[in-house]
Order: C-alpha cells, then structure tokens, then sequence
C-alpha cells in the first residue's frame, strides 16, 4: 500500500506541474474499494508536532483521538458539555481527590481489559514524560481497585476532568507498550498498523471495539501538506475525504457529489511578539502591528467569509470571549502617530521608518502546513509596510526549531484552539505565563500571573469566566498578542461517505460513525 500511495503523489504532483489534472484520474479499477477509506490531511506530521500517534509525546494525541485509535476517559458533546465516555461517572471526594467509576467490558485492541490498574499505568507513565499533562492535571498519587481509579491532586484542581479529556490523556495500554514508529494500542474503533511519520497511516477495524462494528475494514491516513494538491486529490477520486483544506477551495466541493461539516471553533490564528526582540520590546511597535493588522480583510478575502475578525483569543459562542474584550482595531493613521511619537522616522525616504540607526523590520516566523497562515503573513506584510514597517516573512516546516531560538524572530505567527475544553485556562496556562510550555515569546506579567493563581483555585464557573476576561484585557493592554481571527472549520467527503462530523473542539474525527453512505 505504501508503495501505491507514493506513486499515486509521485504522479500527482507530475500532474501538479504539468497542469494537467484532468488526465490523472484514477481508472474505475484503482478505485478505493468502498472498505477502505482514505483521509488527506495536512497536519499530521512533525511540523504540527505530531510526528506519530502516541499520546504521551507532544501533541501526537491530537492524531491518537482524531484518528479513532484511543479514547479519554471523559470527552465533550457538541454543545462543548462534560460527558463520561471510557468512564460512566466521578465522585470528588474533596478538594483534592477524585474518584473515578470505569465502564465495564472495555478491553483494548491487544485484548487486555481497561480496568483501574490500566488506567493507572497510563496516567503515571503520562505524568512522568508529558510537561504539559503533568502540569494540568497536578497527580500526586493514583490508586487503582477493580474498575475505579482515585488521583490524589497537589492542589485543587477545578480543571482536573477538562484535562482528561485532552487528548493526550487517551488511555492506551502501556503493557502493549509503544513501537519504534510510534504507534501505541488503544481501546479506539481502529488499531494502528503501520506508520511512517509525516507520509501515512495504516489502520485496521478494531473487531473487538466496545461501543459497535467500526463502519470501515480499513482506513489510510495521509499527509498531503499542500492545500492545492489536496483539494485536486478530493476532486479526482483519489482520496475520499479531506482535513485542512484551503478557505478558497470549500466552494468546489459545494456540489451533490461532497459532503460538507462545518461548525465553529475556538481555533485562532494569531501573533506571538518576542519579548527578547529589542525592536518588538518598545511598546510603540507592538501597538502599531496591532493596529497596521486588517483582519476584516484577511477574513473576507483571503478565508473567503470562512471564520470573523477576533477580539480577543476566545470566540463570540463562548461568554468571556468576543465583545467581552476590547481590542486595538485596524487603525493605520494611528499606527502611523505612534510610531512616529516614538522616534520611529523613515529618515532616508525609502518608506521604511529608523530609530537610532535601527530599520524597523520585523521578522515574521509561520509555517505552511495551515494553509492560511502564509496569506496572513502576506497580508500584514503590505498592510504593515503602509505604516512605515518592514516585514520579512520567513514561512517554513522547520518552524519549531526556530522559535526555540528567540534570536532568529520578532513574531510568531500560528493557530490553536484555544479553548479545546470550553474553559479559558488552557490558553493562558498553555503560552502566557511564566510556567507556559508554549510561552514562545517570553512574556511575563506580575499581575497575570495573580489572576491565573486565582483562577488555578476557583471551581465556581461564572467567577472562572470573569478571570479569563480580565487577563485577555491584561494581554492585550501589553499587546502580546494579537489575535487575527477564528475560523470556522470544515471537513469534505465524497457522497458516498457519512459521519465524518466536525466538532467545536476539533478532537474527534474518525469515529465509529464513520461509514459508506447507504445506497
């Protein structure tokens, strides 16, 4: 299959330059048999730092979850609702313990049950390797007995059962333990059956799946990162459904022939300034790039209507997000005053603005693999320049090992979502703190970081709901970042395919509902 799949993109991407799609559809005998399914995807490699399906190594449970190979042990309705699913229910015994009731009859695809002394070992083993789990979910100890586990917390937690459901907290059976590639055993409608990072996955129906029969025999995941020869994929048969297509192509696909989901999600594209740039450490300039950003326009030309200008790093369906904070709008005159207040002057009348010798450029670091984060890039770099500010844009896959190095940038652009659990912590928890695995740009603030203790100890949801708009106006008073727009997000199928389903949290994928279309 492996060899197949590489002369199929072997021969795609001849077609690609020669112009000539139309002669590279598939005959009726390479037809994908109506037992497999094939998924195209442009996040899953190790630019996206998902480099395999194994949970317990950076944000590879996003592909674990989204590819049906493991389950948490709580997960979110459509309406972003708290719901047992590898759990039928919890007891919090006190501020700082849990009880947690297993389901019953649940095995794993190696055939061991998922009792408490599994999900004990999962969760350890997770909390020894994972930063980020270990820091959100706060273990002290875990005890196991029959089907219920009980975690002992450092410290109230109210987010505990938010963070079980993320995907790193998949309850794989570390027993069965993890492949060289990669792969791990889930208790998921599919097993992991060959991977090769960054090109594709293999997965086999699991016979023995608890929850019914897994509507496909087999299912082929494959990294397409670019959005062109993805859409020409979906369009001449060669695959039968798509994940990161590009905004400009949904129109295509809105024929009798696709099927089309949809939803809303808390998914932002936005600006990370470098705190450790002496050009972004003077106020001016971040408030000028906040203001010189028309994100009504990227919107409404560049996603096609696909998502709306945001406020603030929530979206307007959650209630601390949208109008409940106030940010600089697009303001290119005003920009201009700052700057200039400042010193920043174009001195040599080339249109580029100096202050003690200094050019103001300013080094915009993206990837590709999100189709629209270059057009944002080339957006802000004309929008800026109109201001006086020059904008190199370097977008590149190698994009994580550069902004480890806070030498080789000014600003990140990047998207996430940004409330995967309906609560606000995870954003700031995540990339604003001092603590923050994600903090790419150094930020700190003494009084961000009080609200966040506050907020780390506050179970009651309106109190929570007050913090998180408190401290996006704290970020946006420094102009740390600058949030660009959320986006809406759409999966395509041929018609022959039912129930790939978007969800608000951009978890769940390919499901047990995933199955042909009855004829």
């Amino acid at each position: 299959m492996k060899q197949k799949n590489r002369r199929w993109a072997a021969g795609l991407a001849l077609c690609l330059a020669l112009g000539l799609l139309a002669g590279c559809s598939p005959s009726p005998q390479e037809k994908t048999p109506s037992t497999t399914f094939v998924l195209g995807d442009t996040t899953f490699n190790p630019e996206n730092e998902e480099p395999d399906v194994n949970p317990h190594n950076d944000y590879s449970g996003w592909a674990c979850i989204r590819y049906g190979i493991g389950e948490t042990l709580f997960r979110y309705t459509d309406h972003m609702e708290l719901e047992p699913w590898l759990a039928t229910g919890y007891e919090q015994v006190d501020e700082t313990t849990w009880t947690i009731t297993l389901r019953e009859g649940v095995t794993f695809s190696s055939g061991r049950a998922m009792d408490g002394q599994a999900v004990k070992e999962c969760l350890e083993h997770l909390v020894q390797v994972h930063d980020r789990a270990a820091g959100d979910l706060m273990v002290e100890s875990i005890t196991a007995q029959g089907q219920t586990v009980t975690v002992h917390t450092t410290q109230p937690n109210p987010t505990f059962l938010h963070h079980l459901c993320d995907p790193y907290a998949c309850i794989i059976d570390m027993e069965a333990g993890v492949t060289q590639e990669g792969m791990v055993v889930g208790t998921g409608p599919y097993v992991a059956a060959s991977l090769v990072s960054g090109e594709e996955l293999q997965l086999v129906r699991n016979g023995a799946y608890w929850d019914g029969e897994p509507g496909y025999a087999s299912i082929t995941v494959l990294t397409i990162s670019d959005g062109d020869t993805l859409t020409m994929a979906l369009q001449a048969g060669e695959i039968d459904g798509a994940y990161g297509l590009p905004y400009a192509s949904y129109p295509l696909f809105d024929t009798e022939d696709y099927t089309r989901s949809s939803c809303a999600t808390s998914r932002v594209f936005f600006v990370s300034m470098n705190f450790e740039s002496s050009v972004v450490q003077d106020p001016a300039v971040r408030a000028a790039i906040a203001m010189g950003i028309d994100k009504e326009r990227f919107v409404d030309t560049l996603l096609d209507g696909n998502g709306y200008p945001a406020a603030g790093a929530f979206p307007d369906y959650l209630s601390f997000g949208g109008e409940a904070v106030s940010a600089k709008g697009y303001n290119p005159q005003a920009a201009r005053d700052t700057l200039e207040a400042a010193g920043w002057v174009d001195t040599d009348g080339d249109g580029i603005r100096e202050k003690d010798g200094q050019r103001l450029t300013i080094r915009w670091l993206t990837y590709p693999s999100r189709q629209e984060l270059p057009l944002l890039a080339e957006a802000a770099q004309a929008t800026l320049k109109e201001i006086g500010v020059e904008v190199v844009i370097q977008s590149t896959a190698d994009h994580n090992r550069l902004r480890a190095d806070p030498t080789t940038w000014d600003v990140y652009a990047s998207a996430m979502v940004t409330a995967p659990t309906g609560d606000g912590e995870y954003f700031f928890s995540t990339h604003c703190l001092a603590s923050s695995v994600a903090n790419n740009g150094h930020y700190s603030n003494a009084k961000l970081e009080q609200l966040a203790d506050r907020m780390a100890q506050t179970f009651d949801p309106e109190a929570r709901e007050e913090l998180a708009v408190e401290m996006q106006r704290v970020l946006l008073e420094d102009d740390a970042f600058v949030f660009c727009s959320h986006l809406q997000m759409s999966m395509v199928t041929q018609s022959d395919v039912t129930g790939l389903v978007a969800h608000p949290c951009d978890f769940y994928e390919i499901t047990v509902d995933l199955a042909p279309a009855q004829g």
